[in-house]
């Protein structure tokens, strides 16, 4: 259909009961779940220089409704262009599906040489939730860098939040929730600003040009981009009976938006061994083979799909006498692992400096460069975080080392590489080296692309501290956390992570809970450690291996379990029953697997607990149920509720036979 003269009020239906109902006199719109009003006199606003250009002070000039058949499905575009003499053009689009329960939206500006560094298709002063009980509004990192936690803030009382890239309203009691995000990473951040009490906020602000020291990392405001026509993210809206359906939905949305840049992973979930759980910078050729030698020995069981991975982290370059040095070594460690029927991973920072502080600068490898001539620039200054200094992406010397690192490890045979500390190439920066780049999230374009093409299809990639939606084009798996050990702290702090950002499981082919190590904890610990993995999606461990300790009798038993390896196996995370616990970690998730229901205990505290959960909240019906706890083998009747008791500082698993 072509464009049409303007009328009052137009109804946007998309999903079963859902409504967008756009008023072309005042360019505001509301968003209905039936009849009730949820988002009311939503605006779109610009700022274009020093002006803020606003979807209500402009005059709804024409309107087009185009046919959809995307990757989301059939559908339908609405175009509205808006019009005000002497200001550029504006244009507010939405795109309906009738079999998604959620819509997108986006705004344009059209011009003569338009420039702006916040696009808001989104904004409104009066947000109704209709779901009053304990009500949460929830803070999602940018990263997992820093030690990061996710928090669920109760809107009890006043409450301003900041969240990055997706934000969820909702109330945990009834679990009905409001998740609003961007499904596109490739040339903004986007923030989603909230502030509100109850189940009401008074402001709702999602927008493109978002920036935080502490939470995106950069150190000056989000660039500007500029054009002839410039567009803002795509942000993903809506309301769901339950917030926890609503961010695996958006996390979907997000890959089918975004298609992965690397190829499919299409072979087992892996598991492995990584070297910084405990080895770190003592790593040795003959450490590293001695592991291999106690993998193919004593963990023969400790397999998906007749392999498993061992990894060298950070110090590999031992092995080699520095980066530039003799690879012989590396390539017979790699050579060896394969004799053994395991493969070899490795290690590396592709946008970092570690060595910036030296007195003299330094050639880079593989090129003529020198790292001074590479690092991302800021103001007068550079970008530096974790003890490292940010390389621009797009910098021909940034490229060059990483053709050198990259062919040198293709040619040693590696079959994984654990990429690290990538959120330095999506700083902002005063200017990179290509001038058509000008955000933050242009050139980790440009990095990430150039990375994946290198390694030519060869390896499993696991991102580890790294943008969190954005990596999901260029990465198998991610780790959910920061760095995390052996301790029960360890554990609360990974499943923090997991608790309110599981449904990144769906965004990656899989997503980690990090090394899980066992060292001289107590078996309580050493299962709640390994329950994390196991819940999180995949099995990587780390402990010394080279050498006995107490860590073998609990790696050689819980490691081979294959009761509890069938939870791994599936390769997907556990949803949490709750979503309450602020910046903690909730003490139950659970997912069904392959005709069961697996319900995972954590008890982080340092005293019994007992768990009294109704059946109708994890879903299951009014029944009595035969079920097993995996990690003592003991049978157990459920009737009524879920009923267990958990040791101080532990886990339990219990998998519950679903059907007669």
């Amino acid at each position: 259909m072509g464009s049409v003269p303007a009328f009052k009020q137009l109804s946007i239906p998309y999903g079963r009961n859902s409504m967008i109902i756009y008023d072309q006199s005042t360019g505001l719109y509301d968003l209905f779940q039936g009849k009730l009003q949820i988002i009311n006199d939503a605006f779109a606003e610009v700022k274009s220089g020093d002006q803020v250009l606003k979807s209500n002070e402009y005059t709804v000039h024409t309107y087009k409704i185009e046919a959809l058949n995307d990757q989301f499905g059939v559908g339908k575009r609405y175009v509205f262009v808006l019009r005000r003499k002497g200001f550029p053009e504006m244009q507010q689009v939405f795109y309906v599906y009738p079999n998604l329960p959620y819509f997108f939206t986006e705004v344009l500006l059209k011009g003569d040489v338009i420039k702006s560094n916040y696009m808001s298709p989104l904004t409104s002063n009066n947000v109704i939730l209709h779901a009053k009980g304990d009500n949460r509004n929830l803070f999602v990192p940018f990263d997992n860098d820093a030690f990061v936690r996710y928090d669920a803030k109760s809107t009890f009382s006043n409450i301003k939040n900041a969240s990055a890239e997706v934000g969820a309203f909702y109330d945990n009691t009834s679990r009905k929730g409001l998740i609003i995000g961007s499904v596109e990473h490739m040339v903004w951040k986007t923030g989603v600003l909230t502030e509100g009490k109850g189940d009401q906020l008074k402001e709702l602000r999602v927008y493109g040009g978002y920036s935080d020291k502490q939470v995106t990392r950069d150190q000056i405001p989000h660039a500007t981009i500029s054009g002839d026509l410039i567009k803002s993210p795509k942000i993903f809206v809506g309301y769901f009976v339950d917030w926890r359906i609503g961010l695996e939905a958006y996390g979907k949305a997000g890959r089918l938006a975004e298609a992965p840049f690397v190829f499919n992973w299409a072979k087992p979930v892996p598991f492995g061994w990584n070297s910084w759980g405990v080895i770190q910078e003592k790593l040795s050729y003959q450490k590293a083979i001695k592991v291999v030698d106690y993998f193919a020995e004593k963990l023969t069981d400790f397999r998906n799909g007749e392999t498993a991975y061992i990894d060298l982290d950070s110090f590999w370059d031992n092995f080699t006498g520095g980066m530039t040095g003799d690879f012989t070594k590396l390539k017979e460690f790699a050579d060896y692992c394969k004799s053994k029927g395991l493969e070899p991973g490795a290690y590396w920072a592709p946008f970092t400096d570690w060595g910036f502080k030296s007195k003299n600068d330094r050639e880079a490898e593989g090129g003529t460069y020198m790292f001074s001539e590479m690092w991302t620039k800021v103001g007068e200054g550079f970008h530096d975080l974790d003890g490292a200094r940010a390389l621009d992406p797009t910098h021909p010397g940034t490229q060059r080392r990483i053709d050198y690192i990259i062919d040198k490890l293709k040619a040693c045979g590696f079959k994984m590489i654990k990429i690290d500390f990538l959120g330095h190439a999506a700083a902002e920066s005063t200017h990179f080296y290509d001038p058509k780049i000008r955000t933050g999230m242009q050139a980790y374009r440009v990095g990430m692309e150039y990375l994946v093409k290198r390694m030519d299809g060869q390896m499993l990639i696991y991102a580890a501290i790294s943008p969190s939606m954005a990596t999901g084009r260029y990465a198998h798996t991610r780790r959910i956390a920061c760095d995390a050990w052996k301790t029960i702290k360890d554990t609360e702090y990974t499943l923090n992570s997991l608790n309110y950002g599981w449904w990144q499981t769906y965004l990656y082919n899989f997503i980690d809970a990090d090394h899980v190590v066992f060292s001289e904890e107590d078996p309580g610990s050493n299962n709640a450690r390994f329950t994390s993995g196991l819940i999180t999606g995949t099995l990587i461990t780390g402990d010394d291996f080279s050498v006995a300790g107490d860590w073998n009798k609990p790696a050689e038993s819980l490691l081979q379990n294959k009761e509890l390896l069938a939870i791994a196996r599936s390769g997907k995370a556990f949803m949490p029953l709750e979503g309450n616990t602020g910046n903690n970690a909730n003490e139950v998730f659970y997912r069904r697997v392959n005709g069961f229901l697996y319900v995972a205990l954590l008890n982080y505290s340092k005293t019994p607990r007992q768990f009294n959960i109704p059946f109708d909240r994890i879903g299951l019906p009014k029944d009595i149920y035969s079920a097993k706890e995996l990690f003592e083998g003991k049978e157990v009747e459920l009737n009524k509720l879920l009923r267990f008791r958990v040791r101080e500082q532990d886990a339990a698993i219990l998998r519950i036979k679903l059907g007669k």
